[in-house]
C-alpha cells in the first residue's frame, strides 16, 4: 500500500501511525513544509521517502508532489493527515488522483457546521436550532425567537477558535456590527459536553468505541484560556452509543477515526453539536491505548492494511486528561503532582502549537479503575494557589 500522509510530524504523538502502517508493510510517503532533518529520528526510519514543500496550503506544490510520489511508486491507495485542519485539502486531492476516502463530494457535510444539522435531522437526532446567514434581520429574528444567549462560530471552523457567547442585545449589536462572514448562531444549550469516540473499518462496522465527558465546554476554555479537563467512561450509555451509532451510519464512517459531540441536557436529553471524522484531538489517542491496555496507532494501521481490528477491549480504567497553564501560579508544582500521585500518571509533558490553544500548555494523563481517585488527581493538578 502507498501511503502518502500530510504533516506526519504533527502533532508529535502522531508519528506513532507513520511508524505503526510501516510496521504493518506499508509504504509511507511523507509530505509537509518541515525540513527534514527536524524530523524526529522515528519518522526518518518509518518514511519510505520525503517531499517537503514550501507551504501545504500552495496546492499547485501538493499537485507536483503527488504526481511525483505517482510516477516513482505508482498509483497512490490511501491520503491522510488525522487532522482537522486540512480535511478539505485531502478531500481536493482524493479527487484529483482518485484516491479511496472523503473527497469533495463529501466533504461538506462534514466540514460545515449548517450542514451537519441537516444530516443529524435526517438520522433523527436532535440538534441545537440554528441560522447560517448574513442579513441582520434574520440574525434578529432568530434571536427574537430563540432568546439569550448565543453561540455564533464560523460554519466552517477548528475547535472553537472566533466563537462567541452573546449573551444579550448590545452583544449581538456589537456581533452584527463585525459583518463576520459565513457564520452560524445556535442557540445556547446547557449542558455537560459528552463524545462518542471510536474507529470504524472498511465496511463502516465500529471496531472500537469509547466515550469522553468534558468538564467545561471548549469555548470557554479557548476564550477563557483557562483550564481544562476531560475522563473517559468505563461504561458507555445506552443512548450515546445508540445516537453515536446512527451518527456513524448516517455520515457513512469507513476505515477512519471518528469524534462526534453531544449535550447532555439536565432531564438527560441528547443534543448533537458536531461531528469530526478525525481522532479527537491532543493526547486522546494516549488516552485510549491507557484506558484499554492496546495499541490504536497499530490497529488503526491494521485497518488501512488488513482491515482488521484486533484486540478484545473491555476498558478496565478511566484515563483523564488535565491540562496546565503557565499563566497560571498553581498551588501544587510538578514535583509535588508526581508525589502525590504519579503512580496514577502514565504520561505528560508539553502541549505544542495549535493544540495548546484549547489544551493548555502542559497535560497529564491521568489512570485508575475509579472515577473519584481519577477527578481528585485532576482537581490537585488544577488547583491555583488563591484556592488552597
Amino acid at each position: 500500500m502507498n501511503f502518502v500522509f500530510l504533516s506526519p510530524h504533527y502533532p508529535p504523538n502522531y508519528v506513532n501511525f507513520s511508524i505503526q502502517l510501516k510496521r504493518m508493510g506499508g509504504n509511507v510517503l511523507g509530505l509537509a513544509d518541515e525540513a527534514y532533518h527536524n524530523l524526529p529520528d522515528a519518522l526518518h526510519w518509518a518514511l519510505t521517502e520525503y517531499y517537503r514543500v514550501d507551504s501545504l496550503s500552495n496546492y499547485d506544490q501538493l499537485l507536483r508532489a503527488l504526481g511525483y510520489f505517482t510516477h516513482r511508486y505508482g498509483k497512490i491507495d490511501r491520503l491522510d493527515s488525522l487532522n482537522e485542519f486540512w480535511l478539505q485539502t485531502e478531500a481536493q486531492l482524493r479527487t484529483d488522483f482518485n484516491i479511496p476516502g472523503i473527497n469533495n463530494d463529501e466533504i461538506m457535510k462534514i466540514k460545515r457546521k449548517s450542514e451537519m444539522k441537516k444530516v443529524f435531522k435526517k438520522a433523527g437526532i436532535a440538534v441545537a436550532a440554528g441560522v447560517r446567514t448574513r442579513h441582520e434581520e434574520e440574525i434578529r429574528e432568530f434571536a427574537a425567537g430563540v432568546g439569550y444567549p448565543l453561540v455564533a462560530k464560523p460554519d466552517i471552523g477548528v475547535g472553537a477558535n472566533a466563537t462567541y457567547k452573546i449573551k444579550n442585545e448590545q452583544e449581538l449589536d456589537i456581533f452584527i456590527q463585525k459583518k463576520l462572514q459565513d457564520y452560524i448562531l445556535e442557540e445556547f444549550v446547557d449542558g455537560e459536553i459528552c463524545t462518542f469516540d471510536g474507529l470504524t473499518d472498511l465496511d463502516g462496522n465500529i471496531v472500537f468505541y469509547t466515550s469522553h465527558i468534558y468538564q467545561r465546554g471548549v469555548m470557554e476554555t479557548v476564550n477563557e484560556r483557562s483550564d481544562i479537563f476531560y475522563y473517559s467512561l468505563r461504561e458507555i450509555p445506552p443512548d450515546l452509543e445508540l445516537a453515536g451509532r446512527k451518527t456513524a451510519k448516517a455520515f457513512n464512517v469507513r476505515e477512519r477515526f471518528f469524534h462526534f459531540e453531544f449535550f447532555r441536557k439536565a432531564d438527560n436529553s441528547l443534543v448533537a453539536l458536531e461531528v469530526n471524522i478525525r481522532p479527537p484531538g491532543g493526547l486522546t489517542t494516549d488516552m485510549m491505548n491507557f484506558a484499554n491496555d492496546f495499541d490504536i496507532y497499530r490497529e488503526w494501521a491494521n485497518i488501512q492494511i488488513n482491515n482488521r481490528f484486533d484486540p478484545i477491549y473491555s476498558r478496565p480504567y478511566h484515563v483523564c486528561y488535565a491540562s496546565r497553564r503557565y499563566r497560571f501560579d498553581y498551588a501544587y508544582d510538578h514535583a509535588d503532582v508526581m508525589e502525590k500521585y504519579g503512580e496514577l500518571i502514565p504520561m505528560h509533558q508539553p502541549i505544542l502549537g495549535a493544540w495548546s490553544v484549547a489544551l493548555g500548555d502542559y497535560g497529564y494523563l491521568i489512570r485508575s479503575p475509579e472515577l473519584g481517585e481519577v477527578l481528585d488527581a485532576a482537581n490537585y493538578i488544577q488547583k491555583k494557589v488563591e484556592e488552597r
